[in-house]
């Protein structure tokens, strides 16, 4: 509600309430991870984050420097929510038997998908996967999906050959992720046909998450830093 001054008779604007640094560097966070995610490191602009996040697009440069700096730090978000999603999984107690690891592996792989609510995590960390000719960002994707690699192996007990076909499915999840299959999920057959084998019980969070968010257009804009 506006005020009046006593004495100019003017009145005042009311203060804008103030978001903590924390709440807003995840606000920029989550808007960076979509666009990194649809348009790739090369084709984003801070710019773009910024219009995402709602703000100015040197607040976004004060805040996290250079493009490559925001880059990294939306992978460390990404690979920091998908581990810590994962190991609090496998910290949970479980009966031992002969289908132990593939219980298991489902779980893994169900709280994978369940990712995509935040938009954009599973697509920036592959933005990030195939940014592997980048000296910065593809030594940091390679440390975290050896992390990823190592948990699996030395915290939940699954042999290699497990481990390698439980990345190449999140590695497919992914895939049919970028290239929007599930915007013609009810037009194509066979797209149809691969996403309910690709994702299962989980195809309606799929679908219910990417009905909800709206598409992006690559513009044709220079990217800038």
């Amino acid at each position: 509600m506006s005020s009046v001054n006593e004495t100019s008779g003017t009145e005042l604007t009311p203060p804008i309430e103030r978001i903590p640094a924390a709440e807003r560097r995840e606000q920029i966070l989550a808007a960076a991870s979509v666009v990194f995610g649809e348009r790739g490191y090369s084709g984003a602009t801070t710019d773009q984050v910024a219009r995402a996040a709602g703000i100015s697009q040197p607040y976004v440069v004060r805040m996290f420097g250079t493009k490559e700096n925001l880059f990294l730090e939306v992978l460390a978000r990404a690979l920091d929510r998908l581990i810590t999603g994962f190991r609090q999984i496998i910290a949970e107690p479980r009966e031992r038997g002969d289908d132990e690891i593939e219980l298991l592996s489902a779980r893994l792989g169900a709280a994978y998908v369940d990712l995509i609510e935040d938009r954009g995590i599973l697509l920036s960390l592959m933005q990030a996967f195939i940014s592997g000719h980048n000296p910065v960002i593809g030594a940091k994707a390679r440390a975290g999906f050896l992390e990823i690699y190592r948990m699996m192996r030395d915290e939940a007990g699954f042999p290699p050959e497990e481990i390698r076909g439980f990345l190449a499915e999140g590695m497919l999840f992914n895939t049919l992720l970028a290239i929007r299959l599930p915007d013609v999920y009810d037009d194509d057959e066979a797209a149809a046909e691969l996403m309910r084998c690709a994702f299962r019980g989980k195809l309606d969070v799929v679908l219910s998450a990417t009905a909800a968010a709206p598409a992006e257009h690559a513009g044709t804009q220079t990217p800038q830093q």
